[in-house]
């Protein structure tokens, strides 16, 4: 089983080929190709590891939907001296289901 590791949206994420996951917000259309370079890779001829990425490997996966995250509460108190401030914030995302990897 080929694994690999991708970055994007400042974050790392181990993929599979088939494997499904949320990524944070890309700017690509529901339904289009996306390509990641890999920072990783581990298949049956044994362990590449990029400098910063490794040559000639490329994880293809497509963009399935767009959407926001939960909802989390910022709220800031200073006390005895009237100071309160609430803040909702939901984060956007991209679902992206791994094609292939190679």
């Amino acid at each position: 089983m080929s694994y690999a590791i991708i970055r994007t949206g400042g974050k790392q994420f181990r993929v599979e080929p088939g494997a499904t996951l949320r990524v944070p917000s890309l700017d690509k259309e529901a339904g289009s190709q996306i390509e990641f370079d890999v920072l990783f890779f581990a298949g049956d001829e044994g362990v590449r590891i990029g400098a910063p990425v490794v040559d000639g490997v490329r994880a293809v996966g497509t963009v399935i939907e767009h959407g926001r995250g939960e909802k989390i509460i910022v709220f800031k108190k200073k006390r005895r001296k009237q100071y309160k401030r609430k803040k909702g914030h939901r984060q956007g995302y991209t679902t992206v289901r791994i094609d292939s990897i190679g």
